[in-house]
């Protein structure tokens, strides 16, 4: 389920103007890689993920086989894969074989031999592409002539070494399996653990066999035909993602995943050097994950470009009929450092959709700050910021909601109205070019409940003890009342 994430880095890479001879996919990479050969924008992948109900992954198998289960198959078939995701992804064999200006291989693991298979793009067919993502238990192996065929990932999650020998001098490697010191406890997460063993293993022992070719290049022993030494990029989430479950149960959406992987992949272009980094094993290293808080939400409201007072766009935007919509997810990955810093500082991922840009806009970076200011200890500001580009140029949405400590039932209001300007450039420093007032309505703030998790928690007791210290935190006494929802939500 990663792979949404994967379709948000492509988008970034493709408005960065990056072209590549040659694209390789493994396990769920296989899945970007038939859209995008199958004629798809990145852009165009980002709206059929976006689209896809993920519930549709999940196809299970007759009832009869679940009464012997010591001798089934797997948990599922591919029967929701081949009739949904791949009609909705617009995945087309035939397509991606007549493939025209790149390579594209796909991996596949010959269980019969136990090998690794690259097909290329030209050969691939809709049983491989279904091979590709069954991972044993999940799904059974795929029959193809007189083999047997299953998900790679358990021996080579990124083929690095098939671009190598295409003569390749610059690689790109977006990475999603987690790689941290924490060990989780659990059948499904040590499951997840045997994979990130494995893949992660299987690359390191590519770094190795490119570091030595690499000397042999700078030697004038070049093989392959390169010039120079390899060079190499790597794309990834600071912290581990989500897990399938999370998506699946509504923790985590395709959106947010898309948001994520565009906002990282930004973020890299904007410190890249020409070198890249090192063929060392901590280029994949993520964060060690604790106890956090994630809240997506949706705010809507009139705004134009043109005005410089929330009030008085809010009231052109109605006469004119212009609307804004943010799609937000505000993450805090360390609840106890997030209370404890004075800044309250967590991350924001979006997307904005805004009458005269367009749909489904992301956004490069984002800052969430939840903070009373020391001339008004009774108000506290919820900042929401996001830095986007649209036709080239960079804009700035900077939000803030004002959240005071009156008598009476006010808070509500408070915590659902943003008060929102367009600035020119990257930051909240450039000029005012529009401003509005986004609104989160009654459903919307039901939904944001609703949405409110807990994140890397084993245990109901460890949830809702992040969610009473946000709750009382943030909302006091009327925590009460989230928290009801946040429970009946969970």
């Amino acid at each position: 389920m990663r792979v949404a994430y994967q379709a948000g880095v492509l988008r970034a890479l493709s408005e960065a103007g990056l072209t590549f001879a040659h694209a390789d996919g493994t396990s769920g990479g296989t899945i970007n890689l038939a859209m995008l050969f199958s004629g798809h924008t990145p852009v165009e992948m980002c709206d059929r993920w976006r689209t896809l109900d993920v519930h549709d992954f999940v196809s299970l198998m007759p009832l009869h086989e679940y009464a012997r289960a010591h001798d089934m198959p797997a948990m599922g078939d591919a029967d929701g894969i081949i009739e949904k995701v791949f009609p909705h992804l617009a995945i087309d064999a035939a397509r991606i074989n007549a493939a025209q200006g790149m390579a594209g291989t796909f991996n596949v693991c010959n269980f019969t031999r136990k090998t690794n298979e690259a097909i290329s793009h030209d050969r691939i067919t809709r049983d491989l592409l279904v091979a590709g993502i069954s991972l044993p238990v999940f799904m059974p192996p795929v029959a193809v002539g007189e083999d047997l065929y299953l998900d790679s990932v358990w021996i080579k999650d990124a083929n690095l070494w098939e671009a190598v020998r295409r003569g390749a001098e610059e690689l790109w490697l977006v990475w999603c399996i987690g790689n941290t010191a924490k060990y989780e406890n659990g059948i499904f997460a040590q499951y997840v653990h045997m994979i990130e063993l494995s893949a992660n293993g299987g690359l390191f022992e590519e770094f190795d066999r490119i570091r030595a070719l690499n000397a042999r290049i700078e030697a004038g022993d070049s093989p392959f035909g390169q010039e120079q030494p390899i060079r190499l990029h790597v794309i990834k989430p600071e912290d581990p993602l989500p897990l399938d479950p999370d998506l699946y149960l509504g923790h985590i959406d395709t959106a947010t995943l898309i948001d994520m992987g565009y906002a990282d992949a930004r973020r890299y272009l904007s410190t890249r050097t020409p070198g890249g980094v090192p063929f060392e094993p901590s280029v994949t290293q993520m964060n060690t994950a604790v106890p956090g808080l994630t809240i997506r939400e949706t705010m809507q409201g009139s705004f134009v470009v043109g005005e410089t007072d929330p009030e008085a766009g809010h009231e052109r935007g109605n006469r004119e009929g212009t609307h804004l919509a943010m799609h937000a997810a505000v993450t805090i990955r360390d609840m106890a450092r997030f209370i404890d810093d004075p800044d309250h500082l967590g991350e924001l991922t979006g997307h904005i959709d805004f009458t005269p840009f367009g749909d489904n806009i992301p956004a490069s970076h984002g800052v969430f700050n939840l903070f009373s200011p020391t001339d008004a200890p009774e108000t506290k500001y919820m900042v929401y910021e996001l830095g986007f580009t649209h036709e080239g140029r960079d804009y700035y949405l900077a939000g803030k909601k004002e959240v005071r400590d009156d008598p009476g039932f006010d808070l509500w209001a408070d915590t659902t109205t943003l008060f929102t300007r367009f600035h020119e450039g990257a930051d909240a420093s450039g000029a005012v070019v529009g401003a509005g007032i986004l609104r989160l309505g009654v459903p919307d703030l039901v939904n944001l409940v609703k949405t409110m998790h807990a994140t890397n928690t084993e245990t109901a007791v460890d949830q809702m003890s992040v969610y009473a210290k946000f709750g009382r935190f943030f909302l006091g006494a009327l925590w009460d009342s989230y928290a009801a929802f946040a429970t009946a939500a969970e």
